[in-house]
């Protein structure tokens, strides 16, 4: 296969280093990894290609992204070279050794770079160049970003992409897992990310990261988004500010059995109008047995 059969430009300009997280959860196998036979959730085939290829080309074909860098285990280098050489990304992906949380993960991806710096995961398959743009807009206006789309077009994206969502005074947002960071001195932002990303699930880690007070205020519906963000802000010195993505696709990603059929689903029209090819070549590793 031709390694720039994709069409991923280059764009050594480019100012956002993004950060793909896609290392395993320590000490478990994800279950979509064990449904397919693959040593990681973002090497399982959808459409013909691994989970993470996706992202890659997304973010390869943006104006706005210069250097990708993977947060993975070390024995999984050599599978993501492989892949960002069929995405014809071999001179802008690089993988890097994850970290034993998300938090010290990003800081460890975020080195020799002054930002700013753009975190998304590798389940972020539905990722758009749109939703690209909006956050590398809103990191000219403050420290940190966070795109969320509302609760109505997630489910008319489809109904059941997400089952989750913030209730804020104005309204249910759900968390689209791509952030922003403005610079190495926001970094410290990353430790919101610390007792991992999946805040909806546990109150405790809203508590550790934002305050208990915070985390009543957020039940009861008493803040609206923007002042929510702002009592964060507050919290953690940094100025955060939501990106709401009109896209309700942008807050599904393959997290699950269920979501793994509604993101093949979103995926095929675009798939049809890109004329994307399977990356055919590409076996991913299979579990040891």
């Amino acid at each position: 296969m031709n390694s720039h059969s994709f069409n991923a430009r280059p764009a050594p300009s480019a100012r956002l280093r993004a950060i793909v997280l896609a290392a395993q959860r320590q000490g478990a196998l994800d279950p979509l990894a064990a449904r397919f036979g693959t040593t990681h959730k973002c090497l399982i085939p959808l459409h013909g290609r691994p989970l993470i290829a996706y992202v890659l080309e997304t973010l390869g074909s943006s104006a706005h992204v210069g250097e990708i860098v993977v947060s993975v285990e070390k024995d999984q280098f050599s599978e993501i070279a492989a892949i960002a050489a069929h995405l014809g990304l071999a001179g802008r992906v690089r993988p890097i050794a994850a970290q034993s949380n998300i938090a010290d993960s990003v800081i460890a991806a975020a080195e020799d770079h002054d930002g700013p710096f753009l975190i998304t995961t590798a389940d972020n398959a539905l990722l758009t160049e749109r939703s690209i743009a909006a956050m590398a807009k809103a990191l000219d206006r403050c420290d940190a970003a966070m795109a969320l789309a509302q609760e109505e077009s997630v489910r008319a994206a489809h109904p059941e992409g997400q089952r989750r969502f913030y209730g804020f005074r104005d309204g249910g947002y759900s968390n689209c897992n791509l952030y922003g960071i403005g610079s190495r001195k926001a970094l410290s932002a990353a430790e919101i990310f610390r007792g991992g990303g999946q805040f909806a699930k546990k109150a405790r880690r809203i508590v550790d990261a934002f305050g208990l007070v915070n985390l009543l205020m957020l039940r009861a519906r008493l803040v609206s988004l923007d002042g929510g963000l702002q009592r964060i802000s507050r919290r953690i010195g940094h100025r955060i500010v939501p990106v709401v993505l009109p896209d309700g696709s942008q807050a599904i990603d393959v997290d699950n059995d269920r979501t793994y059929d509604v993101v093949a689903e979103l995926l095929e029209p675009r798939l049809h109008a890109r004329q994307h090819a399977p990356l055919h070549a590409m076996h991913p590793p299979r579990r040891a047995a």
